[in-house]
């Protein structure tokens, strides 16, 4: 399979990215400083639910296929 180049939905940690980023996002007190930045990323990564990694990874499969169904362009949501 030919992979397209920087293909966000074929790469699952763009998906970690995303989530991190909303989580950070919905904090009641945003980090200030880098120091703050760095703790809060730790913590939002030790709370990611198993779950998620677990279904990004079982997705990989349906997502070549989509891309491959859509000839390497975005798959539609």
């Amino acid at each position: 399979m030919d992979w397209p180049a920087q293909s966000p939905d074929l790469n699952p940690i763009e998906h970690v990215w995303d989530f991190r980023g909303r989580r950070l996002s919905a904090r009641t007190l945003p980090p200030v400083t880098i120091r703050e930045l760095r703790l809060a990323l730790q913590d939002e990564w030790a709370a990611m639910p198993q779950q998620l990694i677990d279904t990004l990874i079982l997705s990989m499969g349906r997502r070549c296929e989509t891309c491959l169904a859509v000839r390497g362009d975005h798959i539609p949501y």
